[in-house]
């Protein structure tokens, strides 16, 4: 049985046949519009792409945004048009077929439970790094969504008083620290302090706005100096967050996903450490095991694939 998972973000909509290994036998993608109908239009048109070439049974919806409990209304996207939306309801009609849907961190949560780096683990949490942060939480396999819906917002946790400015309208939240976002904002302000320490990243003073985590990702690659300690900060504001989330959760493994992980050779062991030193009981307790993505950038889609797949069966 074949089924259809659907990221659907905020500059992508990306689609992907998945089997019941979790093997994406193909994909197909169109850019994100803007208004509600063209962005159900760009789903119709992805999902019928692949089922020219695919037989398909189901099709499974990841979004970038509030889901009702019930998973078949989208309450609110920030960067999506979708406001109090009966998905399921219009996409089913639309493709004559099941559709599911879920946050798409808690899809990436079921996909990496299911075939990936937190497969088998009782207490699993999926922080997926990206422009912001998205937090999955599975018990015993299973989703922990809160009274409404929207648990575990850790992202939105304050971790500064007056801190950086947050577009949910609060100051200081953790993925303002830690973030792609983030370390494109501590590079600048890096090299507001000291431009002359920087080889790669001093040429893109004069325009702040072209440095992006991307950015400072490829000069730290280079041994900028600058876009190093981004990075060690990035690392520092990590394990910070990580050890806040152990000492509420105490989770088996947490699996670090989204765009930011893919650059984890330059921060990874650095928050590990730090996470293992300011934890409550350090040396006293055992240590989450901290994993990155095995399904990569397909994580969402092979989780709601495997929802969509459980439900049209």
């Amino acid at each position: 049985m074949l089924a259809i998972g659907i990221d659907v973000g905020g500059t992508s909509v990306r689609a992907g046949v998945v089997d019941n290994t979790g093997s994406v036998l193909d994909f197909a993608g169109v850019a994100t519009p803007g208004a509600e109908d063209a962005l159900e239009d760009a789903i119709t048109t992805v999902v019928e792409e692949l089922r020219a070439r695919h037989t398909v049974d189901a099709v499974g919806l990841a979004v970038a945004g509030f889901v009702r409990s019930d998973r078949r209304s989208v309450l609110f996207a920030p960067h999506l048009p979708w406001r109090e939306a009966p998905v399921v309801e219009r996409m089913s009609k639309r493709l004559n077929v099941p559709v599911t849907l879920e946050h798409d961190a808690n899809a990436a949560a079921i996909g990496e439970h299911r075939f990936g780096a937190a497969r088998g683990a009782g207490v699993a949490l999926l922080l997926a790094i990206g422009t912001g942060i998205g937090a999955g939480l599975l018990l015993d396999g299973k989703v922990f969504r809160g009274s409404h819906g929207v648990a575990p917002e850790l992202g939105h946790l304050r971790v500064v008083p007056d801190g950086r400015p947050c577009p949910c309208g609060r100051r200081g939240c953790w993925e303002r620290y830690c973030s792609g976002t983030a370390l494109a904002a501590t590079a600048v302000e890096l090299l507001a302090r000291h431009p002359s320490r920087s080889t790669v990243l001093a040429r893109d003073l004069v325009d702040p706005a072209s440095i992006t985590g991307r950015r400072v990702a490829h000069a730290a690659r280079e041994g900028d100096p600058v876009a190093l300690e981004a990075f060690a900060e990035l690392a520092r504001w990590l394990g910070e967050g990580l050890a806040l989330i152990a000492d509420v959760y105490d989770p088996e493994v947490i699996v670090l996903a989204g765009g930011v992980a893919e650059s984890a050779p330059l921060f990874a062991d650095e928050a590990r450490e730090h996470y293992a030193r300011v934890l409550t009981g350090a040396g006293h307790r055992p240590l989450a095991r901290i994993r990155t993505s095995q399904l990569g950038d397909a994580t969402a889609i092979v989780g709601a694939a495997a929802l969509a797949r459980e439900r049209g069966a």
